[in-house]
């Protein structure tokens, strides 16, 4: 594999979860790190966690679904560390509405700004300098609900990691021979914080038995390290065990369903 040492490496959804995960293990392996998410306090206290293990790490307050905070957020990068070697579009956001029935406008697009819209501006802000070294990485956590979709991650979200898997696939076929690897990964259940939307939040137990963090976290090490000459187009990964979900599909196709709309769920039932 090849070495990490001093790489710049852009994680967004660092506070927590996979990001956070995979900032840590990106710092152990040498790389300079730097974390992006909304909420600040996460941020440094991941980045603090890094720099008293030795690592390098620097956090970064952005909307990542806003052009103009793109932009600044990837001039910062290039002016205090040099253009970026890897960027792994993490972040995510599910809605809490997950049948198509209810979900309302505002709700749609939101999930669509996080998981499509930000992946396109990062990967479009980054270009530039990839292709100009003929060297660059990019790896995005889509979601097995991209080839899966249902009502655990509801309609919103299945689209936007669909959404983002074609546009990884557009980046590697479009950009391979200039240097520019692109990987899309996608996890099946992980164990982290959006599981809390969920219209049946699944019990601490059942969580045990689904892909941990770390465990996406080593798989974007590993499509990172390669040499140069390897891509790892797309990856799957899953829970080996497979798990009884009707009762979490059917908690949610009626999650924020309208009163008038109850009746028809309660006829069902009977």
């Amino acid at each position: 594999m090849s070495n990490l040492q001093g790489k710049v490496v852009v994680v967004t959804g660092a506070g927590s979860g996979i990001g956070k995960s995979a900032a840590i293990m990106f710092a152990q392996r040498g790389a300079r790190v730097v974390l992006v998410g909304r909420r600040p306090m996460p941020l440094e206290e991941v980045a603090s966690a890094i720099k008293a293990q030795g690592g390098q790490a620097w956090a970064y307050t952005a909307h990542i679904e806003r052009k103009q905070e793109v932009t600044a957020l990837v001039g910062w990068v290039r002016e205090q560390l040099g253009p970026v070697d890897i960027l792994v579009n993490n972040a995510g956001s599910a809605s809490k509405t997950l049948n198509a029935r209810w979900i309302e406008e505002a709700e749609w697009e939101q999930v669509q700004d996080v998981n499509l819209k930000a992946v396109f501006l990062l990967s479009q802000a980054v270009l530039p300098d990839m292709l100009a070294r003929r060297d660059g990485t990019i790896i995005t956590v889509s979601s097995l609900a991209a080839l899966r979709p249902n009502l655990l991650g509801g309609a919103a979200y299945g689209a936007a990691k669909a959404g983002v898997r074609n546009f990884m696939a557009y980046l590697h076929n479009t950009f391979r021979n200039e240097g520019l690897r692109a990987t899309t990964i996608l996890p099946g259940e992980v164990n982290t914080p959006i599981m809390d939307n969920r219209a049946n939040p699944p019990a601490e137990a059942v969580r045990e038995q689904m892909v941990q963090p770390e465990d996406v976290a080593e798989a974007i090490l590993l499509c990172a390290s390669l040499p140069a000459r390897t891509v790892v187009e797309e990856l799957r990964i899953a829970p080996t065990a497979l798990r009884d979900i009707s009762g979490d599909l059917e908690a949610g196709r009626w999650k924020n369903a309208p009163p008038e709309c109850l009746a028809e769920r309660d006829s069902l039932l009977k």
